[in-house]
């Protein structure tokens, strides 16, 4: 048990601390250029939809304000079986710049991808979904990078709007986001991160991987698939897009449950990258996709490990600290109101616990790749 013990705690520190710290230094030791310079290659924005009534004209309208060359892009639309006034709006909104293509029969949103890159003329495809807010420079600081042939994928910096401190779950998730965004500038200094953030990145169109029609996250497949083939995947914080917080914890679980479904299913799809002689990359996919989706696993075994080794004065302080942490998660489920102490505890569980939903819903075919929204309300 003290073995089960011992490689539990070491991996969970790893994961969450270690990790991180070492990447870092790492990426001023091995530190890679992320500089740019300004053109406009012509460019293909790749929306995949369905049931966006409540965004898409917001968004198709956002999209013809952004500062970029109105001759140098073009807006590809594709519904994935809407129900709602998604298509009506959309074709109200059409003229030359727009391609709209709509299927009555949902298939997801690879199937749609697929469709949309194989339509597209530019030389970069843009890929950005219907709710998120673009910064008007987004596209302008997002493309430049690729006058360096070496670039592949670029990723924007997603900034969430409605981060509500008086809100457990907003909090949360907003602490939570800094904590990834500070790993994934890391791996991109040292010189690819792990995917995109799905709300907007850009690829070289050569590049575009065709889509398994079972693919739940098309916004780490695609840029890893591009790393395995030379390229870098990089961020810039100049490029910016904006999101609002599930509020409702049941929408933020929701989220949270289909992205870790996600990483459980690119462990099957990208597993030569465990391979050592990948370099880098297959540290950063070890301990940054893989771990972090089993240490739910470990965290389970280090409580019930704990548990049976109560001999000494160490093993019980431990337990202590345990049932600690995990009882203000509970009071911090149970209190509607939010209070800071209960806060990290209590989204650290939320999140670890959707890593267990999220296999099963993988593993009993629950979980696939027609997604299914969740509003962004206040609870």
């Amino acid at each position: 048990m003290k073995i089960l013990f011992w490689f539990s705690l070491i991996t969970i520190i790893y994961v969450y601390l270690l990790y991180p710290v070492l990447v870092y230094i790492m990426s001023f030791l091995y530190k890679k250029p992320l500089g740019g310079k300004y053109s406009y290659p012509y460019l293909s924005i790749l929306l995949a939809a369905h049931n966006e009534e409540k965004n898409m004209e917001r968004k198709i309208k956002s999209l013809l304000e952004i500062d970029y060359p109105q001759e140098r892009f073009e807006i590809l639309i594709g519904s994935d079986g809407s129900t709602d006034k998604t298509n009506e709006i959309t074709t109200k909104l059409m003229n030359e710049k727009i391609k709209f293509f709509s299927q009555q029969k949902r298939q997801g949103k690879p199937g749609i991808l697929n469709l949309l890159a194989e339509k597209a003329n530019g030389e970069i495809l843009v890929f950005t979904d219907a709710r998120q807010r673009l910064d008007k420079n987004a596209l302008k600081e997002l493309v430049k990078h690729f006058s360096d042939q070496k670039i592949g994928s670029v990723s924007a910096e997603l900034i969430y709007e409605n981060e509500d401190h008086n809100n457990k779950t907003g909090s949360g998730v907003g602490l939570y986001w800094k904590y990834e965004k500070f790993i994934r500038k890391s791996e991109a200094r040292m010189g690819s991160m792990l995917g995109a953030t799905g709300a907007l990145y850009a690829i070289r169109r050569e590049l575009f991987p065709k889509l398994p029609q079972d693919l739940i996250l098309d916004d780490i497949y695609i840029p890893m698939k591009i790393v395995e083939r030379g390229f870098r995947a990089i961020m810039d914080p100049k490029a910016k897009v904006y999101d609002r917080v599930f509020l409702n914890p049941k929408g933020e679980f929701l989220r949270k449950t289909r992205t870790l479904a996600g990483n459980f299913q690119l462990v099957y799809y990208l597993g030569h990258l465990f391979n050592p002689l990948k370099g880098k990359i297959s540290w950063q996919f070890f301990s940054h996709k893989f771990l972090r989706v089993v240490v739910s696993f470990l965290l389970i075994l280090l409580f019930v490990s704990n548990i049976l080794i109560l001999g000494s004065t160490f093993y019980q302080v431990i337990f202590i600290l345990q049932a600690a942490f995990y009882l203000m998660a509970l009071l911090g489920f149970l209190f509607k109101r939010k209070i800071r102490i209960f806060d990290v505890p209590y989204m650290f569980c939320v999140m670890n616990s959707a890593s267990l939903v999220g296999l099963y819903k993988l593993l009993s075919r629950k979980q696939n790749a027609i997604w299914q929204k969740a509003e962004v309300v206040s609870s």
